[in-house]
Parts: structure tokens; sequence; C-alpha cells
């Protein structure tokens, strides 16, 4: 999964105090390498909580790099069969229940993602934040008791991303995520993403639960919790393919 989603997120041999020399498109890469690895597989639960209910969704996710991914939703019933595909630059959206295959264009990026808080772009990840942004080191800070770096990214101006600047939190020893912060163009905070839970996955130290909290809509959130990781599948570029997005299992 990517959404992000998300999402989605070795250790280099620098000195804390060198702030000058650490290059923040270098502390992204590493914390994308640890946290996806070359393929991954994971199970992953979804709550949509909103002031009147609370929605669960159930998926698996695949991934390659960063051109390929798929997710399946497995529950809900009315739901089950819902899945996303990612290959290169196309996004497909495969719909059982009426037997439709959608490519999504990137209009459809910032929509809302199966009713929650994320969007499409958080879950199925179109952009990159290595490649569509350019990365500028804020400083230190520590969270959780974890030093981390942190980074403001800026989109591209030839690139579709709805945010004006994304804020990031990279811990060191491991690189991972540890908190998001996305604003819009006008400089305005609009979610806050939290990552805790930390557990080891295949010898990995990951956040196994993401919270994203809209800070303009009270009582709402979406948690993701990874509650399976298997960074080393048996699934090569063949498995992302659009016959295998409708016939996944």
């Amino acid at each position: 999964m990517r959404n992000t989603i998300f999402l989605m997120v070795v250790v280099f041999g620098f000195a804390w105090s060198s702030v000058g020399q650490v290059n923040p498109r270098d502390i992204l890469r590493k914390a994308e390498e640890h946290t996806r690895g070359d393929k991954s597989y994971a199970e992953v639960t979804m709550e949509i909580v909103r002031p009147r209910f609370t929605r669960t969704i159930s998926m698996r996710s695949w991934a390659m790099g960063e051109d390929y991914s798929l997710i399946l939703i497995t529950a809900p019933a009315r739901d089950r069969g819902v899945a996303y595909l990612k290959r290169k630059n196309e996004i497909w959206n495969w719909m059982p229940s009426i037997d439709r295959l959608i490519k999504l264009p990137p209009s459809m990026m910032g929509q809302s993602w199966m009713g929650s808080d994320f969007t499409n772009d958080d879950l199925v990840r179109e952009s990159s934040v290595i490649d569509d942004y350019t990365h500028k080191l804020l400083g230190q800070e520590t969270i959780e008791g974890r030093k981390c770096h942190k980074i403001e990214m800026t989109p591209k101006p030839d690139k579709p991303i709805v945010w004006g600047k994304v804020i990031v939190w990279i811990a060191e020893d491991p690189y991972i995520q540890l908190k998001t912060e996305q604003y819009d163009e006008n400089g305005k905070l609009i979610n806050r993403i939290e990552f805790s839970e930390i557990k080891t996955f295949d010898g990995r130290e990951v956040p196994t639960k993401m919270t994203l909290i809209p800070l303009d809509k009270s009582g709402h959130k979406t948690i993701l919790t990874q509650h399976k990781m298997d960074f080393n599948p048996a699934i090569d570029e063949d498995f992302f393919s659009i016959q295998n997005l409708q016939r996944v299992r």
C-alpha cells in the first residue's frame, strides 16, 4: 500500500550536528527503501471514523518499487473484490459488482479513496515524494524519543499535486516517517498524519499504525493498521497486469 495512504515510508553515517551536509532527498529515499523495500506485501485494515459512524475496510496490498502497486479490498462484503492497480504512469480501478474497469485520470487523484480522509494519490501514489517535489531540511526535532529530520517538500510547478507544501518528520536509525503535515496553497494546515506502534517485520522496524486527522473536520479521522508485512513476496512485474487486477484474490 501506498495509499499512503500516504503513505505510505540504513543508517547513513553522519553526525546530527552536521546539518549542512545532510541531503533531504537522500533521507526520503532511504526512508522509502527501508519502509517499502524492493518488494512488499501487507494485510491492512482501514478504520474510517465519523461523528455518527465508524466503517472498517480490510485490504491486501502488493508493491514493487515506485512503479507498481496493487490493492485488493477483502471486506466488507459489498466492496469485496474492488481493486486498484498502479503500473508506471497508469492507474486502474476494477469494480467487479458492475464488471467495469476504469482508468483513473490525474484529475481524480485528489478525490477521497473509498470514502476515507485519504486521497486516491495517498493510497495508490501517482506522485513521487522523491521526483515530484523540491526538498528543504528545516532542522531536527524529537518525536517519541526519536531524533527526526524535519523536511519541507514543495510540489514542482508542473506536477498535479493538490498540496501547497508537505512537511515530514523522518526518524534516524532506522529511517522511518513519524509525522506528516499537509498544507494548502495558502499555507493553511489541512491534515496531520501520525505514525505509531512501531513493530518489527522481516527484521525491519516499521510503524504499523497511521492516523490521518483532517483539522477542518471535527470528529473525522482515518486509521490504517498493518497486521502483516512481507518484504520478500514471490511477485514480479507480470503480477501487476490489468488481467491480474481482475482475478487476484
